[in-house]
């Protein structure tokens, strides 16, 4: 019989605790049986980025890719135990929160936020129109009192963030990116990456921006397909990023990079919605032996260089 420590990895390879090879990020979601978006999104938008993740479950969703149907929260201190665990065990480099379910679980995140200021924290906040109205108003409370004074980087749907942020804006055109950054930083939040602005010539925009300035701006042409999981896939892309060192322009640049080739790869797996692929880097797309098409040299590039950032080189 061979030696047990024969069969055991190799010690001089593996780092002293504490000392990750790959940066530790937490996210705070709920799980989404259908894979489009929740914590399936942020696992494997998150791995794609050569982090560490933990995984916080706040509740579940019952959903398919058309609609969510429900959710059903966790109670506060089954999400303060699961966080405290891995926050006293591994260093965490950043933080998403994406829907957690209740005031109360909003509450428990944000503070153990503020027991970790100096860690970097993504809220992203999804559209809730599926939900019942009063708790539409309850959770958005919650949000702006409590987590947004914790949050350094807000994501968001323009229409969404509108509708939160800027319920009695009465201009003759939809608030600005600045505009909405400004609302944000009433409660504290530095920076808003606000997604889908309605741009000519059918495409959309992104805006990362400051109360001061708009920082980045990315253009994409519209797809013609609609996609659920698009912001958990880039807000956890974004937060894991940042975990990695990024400066918040560069991390923007390639999350934006990385959600759009997403979205180029994307597919329909069931009756519904279509969904990103997250993956999509992991496919074998060496052609066929046979296939000797040459590349077309009019194709668009899709990779966004952050060094050129503001861009509009992408497709969607």
């Amino acid at each position: 019989m061979s030696d047990p420590a024969d069969s055991s990895v190799d010690r001089e390879a593996t780092t002293a605790p504490g000392e990750s090879a790959l940066p530790c990020v937490m996210t705070f979601n709920a799980n989404d049986p259908s894979g489009a978006g929740g914590l399936s999104a942020d696992l494997t938008a998150m791995a794609s980025a050569s982090t560490y993740i933990l995984p916080v479950v706040t509740g579940a969703y019952v959903r398919d890719t058309s609609a969510i149907r429900d959710h059903f929260s966790l109670d506060e201190e089954a999400v303060v135990d699961q966080a405290r665990c891995g926050l006293e065990d591994m260093p965490v480099r950043a933080i998403k929160v994406g829907f957690v379910g209740t005031p109360e679980n909003l509450s428990a995140v944000a503070q153990i936020t503020s027991d970790y200021t100096e860690v970097p924290v993504i809220t992203y906040m999804p559209d809730l129109s599926w939900w019942d109205e009063l708790d539409i108003e309850n959770y958005l409370d919650a949000c702006t009192e409590l987590l947004l004074p914790q949050t350094t980087v807000l994501v968001g749907n323009h229409s969404t963030l509108c509708r939160w942020l800027l319920p009695e804006w009465e201009g003759d055109r939809p608030p600005g990116p600045r505009e909405v950054a400004r609302a944000a930083a009433v409660h504290g939040v530095p920076y808003t990456l606000v997604t889908g602005f309605n741009a000519a010539d059918q495409h959309l925009e992104s805006h990362l921006a400051s109360p001061e300035t708009v920082l980045a701006t990315a253009r994409y042409e519209r797809f013609e397909a609609t996609f659920a999981g698009a912001g958990d896939t880039l807000s956890a892309a974004l937060c894991a990023l940042i975990a990695t060192g990024a400066d918040l322009q560069t991390a923007c640049a390639e999350a934006l990079t990385y959600l759009d080739q997403c979205l180029d790869a994307g597919f329909q797996p069931g009756m519904g919605h279509a969904v990103p692929d997250r993956l999509f880097w992991a496919h074998d797309d060496e052609p066929a032996p046979d296939d000797e098409s040459p590349a077309d040299p009019a194709a668009p590039d899709s990779a966004l260089d952050a060094g050129d950032f503001p861009l509009d080189t992408t497709r969607h």
